[in-house]
C-alpha cells in the first residue's frame, strides 16, 4: 500500500480545466464515487474552470443555432454510462426517452425531443441541453455529499505550475479571459480542454495577409457557431474550402437559415427537395481535395446495427498472435498493411457481395446460398504468408457475374480519381450523379450492399481505435497508414452528415447556389483584382474568383500548432512535451498530441517525469489515441466503444487513491475489454 493511501489527505483539491463532454463526464464519474460512499475522512474540493457555461462549455451551447446538426444518431453518443436506478448517469437515448429528465429548457427545445427517435440526427444545441443536465445533475450530487464540494469558476486557465507537492493553477475571470491574474493550489489537475484555437499553417497566412491588404475576407478555420455568417453578402459568389461536416453547417446556416425553404417535393431519393430561394443566400463555391462532399450515412437506427458484424478481422486473435511474438521481441506491434487490411477489407468485401447475393437472388444460374458458401470459401481458405493471394481469386470470381461489379474500396476516396472534366456543367452534373447515387444506396439502409460494407469498415475502424489505445499498433504504421491513408477513406465514407444534407445539398446544386470547384483544387489570390481564385486541374473552366474565402473546418488539433496561452504556457515552460516518434530512418519526429504515460494518462514533462497529479483528457490525447473526438457510444462503460468514459473512470480511480478512499471496490465492474493490453 502507498504511503498516500496509508496517510490520506485531510482534503484533496481537484481542478478540472474545460466543462465540454470530457469534463463532465469526470464530474459525473465523481458522483458515482460519492454515490458509493456515505460519508468520507477526507474532504474533496472540485473546482471547474471554463469560461463557458458548464456541460456544454464552448462547442455545444444550446444558445447555438438549431440548423447544426450532429453527425451521430440519437442512439449512440453519451458522457455517462446509462442510468440504473438512482445512479447518476444518463446516456442521451435515456434523456430523450425521459422527455429531458425534469430538465428546463426551451419550448423548441422540449418540442424537439417528442420527435427525436433512435435514427435521428439531432440539433447540437439539443445534445448541449443533455450536457448541462447530466452536469447539473451530477453537481448537485456532490454539493450534497459531506465528502464533496464543487464550484464553477467561469475563467479561462492560463498556466498550470508545479508547486511543492501540487499544482499552482493561473486563471483569467470572464468569457474571453482579460480579467486580472488570480490563482488557486490544487493538488491534481485535469486537462480536458476540447477544440483549441491554432496558428494558421504558411500557406493559410499569405492568404489572410493578402485579403487583409485588399480588403477581401478571409476566415479561417473555426468553431461553426463561432462563425459570423453575416461576412457572407447576398447574392455574391464566396470560395468554401472543406466539403464535411462545418461546410454542412454552414450550407444550412447560409441557406434554411436566411429563410429559405427546402420543400419537400418527393419520395425519390435524391429528388426529395426543391429549394425555394429567400433571395438572402450567397453563391457558394466549394471545394475539397477528393471533389466531393462525404458520404451521407446509411439510414439506420443505430450508429451501427447489430446485423453489422466482422468475421475475419479478429482483435482477439491478434493479439494473441502479438502476445506470442512480444515473449521473443517485447518491441513487437501490429502493422495495419500486414496484420489489419487484408483481414478488415475481406470483411468489407464479404458484407457487401453476401447483400448483393440477397439483392440479385433468383436473377442468377445458381442460388444466392451457392454463391455465398463460394464467396466465403475464397475468403476463408489460408495461404501461408500470402495475405493478399485471396484478393486475385475473388476477382475471378465475381467476373463470373457481370450483374455486379468489382468493389475497389480504396477508390471510394478518390471517387473522380484521375477523370478530366471537358466543363464545369459537365463536372456539376457528375457530382449530382455522385450524390443522388449516395442517396439511393443510403435510403435503402441495410438493403444496400455499398451501405453494408460501410457500415463493416466503420466497426473496424472502432475495434482499431482500441487497439491504437491501447498501444498494440506499430506507430509508425499508425500514421503512415491509418492516419494518412485509411483515416481519409473511413472518414468520407462514414463520417459524413445525415442523408437529408444529401438530399438538401442536392436540391441547392440543381438550383444554382452551389457549384463545385472540382478535385485537387488550387487556390490562390488575384492581387491585382483584390479576389481569391480557386480550380482544378481535372475541369476545364474558368477560374472560380470571388472576395471572401471560408475555411470550412475545425482548427488544427496539433499541440504544437495550439496558440492558446495555457498550452504554449504546458510547452514553453517544460511543464509538458509534445510526444514524439521515430520512423523506420531513425528519424525523431513530433507528434500531434501531448506526451503521456499510462492510464489515467498522466502528462510528462520536458525531462521525461510524469507528473503525478495532472491529467490528460480528449483532443490532445491525439498521439496515443485515434479518433479521440468521437462521443462515447451509449451502454456498458467496459465496451470499448466508450473510451472516454474509461478515461474519466480512470481519472476518479486515481483521485480516490491519492485521498486514501477505497478505490479498488470502486474499479469497472467487468474490467478492461478482453483483449486490452499494454505495450
Amino acid at each position: 500500500m502507498s504511503t498516500l493511501t496509508q496517510n490520506p489527505r485531510p482534503e484533496f483539491s481537484l481542478s478540472i480545466v474545460g466543462a465540454g463532454p470530457r469534463g463532465t463526464s469526470v464530474v459525473e464519474r465523481l458522483a458515482a464515487l460519492a454515490q458509493k460512499l456515505p460519508d468520507a475522512a477526507v474532504r474533496v474540493r472540485v473546482t471547474v474552470f471554463d469560461p463557458y457555461r458548464p456541460g456544454s462549455g464552448h462547442v455545444w451551447s444550446p444558445k447555438q443555432s438549431d440548423h447544426f446538426l450532429m453527425n451521430t444518431p440519437a442512439s449512440f453518443p453519451t458522457v455517462a454510462p446509462e442510468r440504473r436506478g438512482s445512479e447518476p448517469g444518463l446516456s442521451f437515448r435515456q434523456f430523450v426517452a425521459a422527455q429531458g429528465d425534469g430538465k428546463r429548457m426551451s419550448e423548441a427545445h422540449a418540442a424537439q425531443l417528442h420527435g427525436i427517435q433512435d435514427g435521428t440526427y439531432p440539433a447540437r444545441a439539443l445534445y448541449g441541453e443533455y450536457l448541462e443536465h447530466v452536469y447539473d445533475t451530477s453537481a448537485a450530487i456532490l454539493a450534497a455529499h459531506p465528502g464533496f464540494e464543487i464550484s464553477h469558476v467561469q475563467a479561462e486557465v492560463v498556466a498550470v505550475r508545479p508547486e511543492a507537492n501540487g499544482y499552482r493553477v493561473e486563471f483569467r475571470r470572464g468569457p474571453e479571459g482579460q480579467g486580472t491574474a488570480e490563482t488557486l493550489e490544487a493538488d491534481g489537475v485535469v486537462l480536458a480542454l476540447g477544440h483549441q484555437s491554432a496558428e494558421l499553417n504558411p500557406w493559410q497566412k499569405q492568404l489572410q495577409r493578402s485579403a487583409a491588404q485588399s480588403g477581401a475576407t478571409y476566415m479561417p478555420p473555426n468553431v461553426p457557431a463561432d462563425l459570423d455568417y453575416s461576412q457572407f453578402a447576398a447574392g455574391q459568389p464566396a470560395l468554401v474550402r472543406g466539403l464535411g461536416l462545418n461546410f454542412f453547417d454552414g450550407m444550412a446556416e447560409l441557406t434554411a437559415g436566411r429563410g429559405g425553404i427546402f420543400r419537400e417535393v418527393g419520395d425519390e431519393p435524391g429528388s426529395r427537395f426543391e429549394y425555394v430561394a429567400s433571395g438572402r443566400e450567397p453563391q457558394l463555391v466549394v471545394a475539397s481535395r477528393r471533389g466531393t462532399p462525404y458520404w451521407g450515412k446509411p439510414v439506420v437506427d443505430q450508429f451501427i446495427p447489430d446485423e453489422i458484424s466482422l468475421h475475419h478481422f479478429d482483435a482477439e486473435e491478434l493479439i494473441g498472435r502479438l502476445a506470442e511474438a512480444r515473449a521473443g521481441n517485447p518491441e513487437a506491434a501490429l502493422v495495419f498493411s500486414r496484420h489489419i487490411w487484408p483481414s478488415l477489407h475481406r470483411d468489407i468485401l464479404l458484407a457487401y457481395y453476401r447483400q448483393c447475393a440477397v439483392n440479385c437472388d433468383g436473377r442468377w444460374e445458381i442460388p444466392a446460398a451457392e454463391f455465398i458458401r463460394s464467396l466465403e470459401a475464397i475468403l476463408d481458405a489460408e495461404h501461408h504468408e500470402g495475405s493478399q493471394v485471396w484478393l486475385g481469386k475473388l476477382r475471378e470470381f465475381i467476373a463470373g457475374f457481370p450483374e455486379i461489379k468489382w468493389l475497389d474500396v480504396p477508390a471510394l476516396a478518390r471517387p473522380f480519381d484521375e477523370v478530366g472534366f471537358g466543363s464545369s456543367e459537365e463536372y456539376q452534373q457528375a457530382v449530382r450523379d455522385y450524390m443522388q447515387e449516395n442517396a439511393r444506396r443510403s435510403a435503402a439502409g441495410l438493403e444496400d450492399p455499398l451501405s453494408r460494407a460501410i457500415m463493416t469498415m466503420n466497426l473496424g475502424r472502432m475495434v482499431i481505435k482500441d487497439l491504437v489505445a491501447n498501444g498494440i499498433l506499430d506507430e509508425q504504421s499508425r500514421i503512415e497508414e491509418v492516419q494518412a491513408h485509411f483515416e481519409p477513406l473511413v472518414e468520407g465514407l462514414s463520417s459524413g452528415p445525415p442523408l437529408q444534407r444529401i438530399e438538401q445539398l442536392l436540391a441547392l446544386s440543381r438550383a444554382g447556389l452551389v457549384t463545385f470547384v472540382g478535385p485537387d483544387p488550387e487556390f490562390g489570390f488575384d492581387e491585382v483584382n483584390g479576389q481569391f481564385t480557386a480550380s482544378s486541374p481535372w475541369v476545364d473552366s474558368e477560374v472560380h474568383t470571388a472576395r471572401t474565402l471560408c475555411e470550412a473546418m475545425m482548427p488544427a488539433n496539433r499541440v504544437l500548432q495550439n496558440d492558446t496561452p495555457l498550452i504554449t504556457q504546458l510547452l514553453s515552460e517544460h511543464v509538458a512535451r509534445v510526444h514524439t516518434w521515430n520512423n523506420a530512418e531513425g528519424e525523431v519526429l513530433p507528434g500531434s498530441g501531448f506526451d503521456v504515460v499510462g492510464q489515467p494518462y498522466r502528462l510528462v514533462n520536458s525531462e521525461g517525469m510524469a507528473h503525478r497529479g495532472i491529467f490528460v483528457l480528449g483532443l490532445q490525447l491525439s498521439s496515443v489515441q485515434w479518433g479521440t473526438a468521437i462521443a462515447a457510444q451509449a451502454g456498458s462503460i467496459e465496451n470499448p466503444a466508450a473510451r472516454t468514459l474509461q478515461d474519466a473512470q480512470y481519472v476518479v480511480n486515481e483521485v480516490a487513491r491519492l485521498v486514501g478512499l477505497p478505490y479498488n471496490e470502486l474499479q469497472l465492474e467487468h474490467g478492461a475489454p478482453a483483449y486490452e493490453m499494454q505495450p
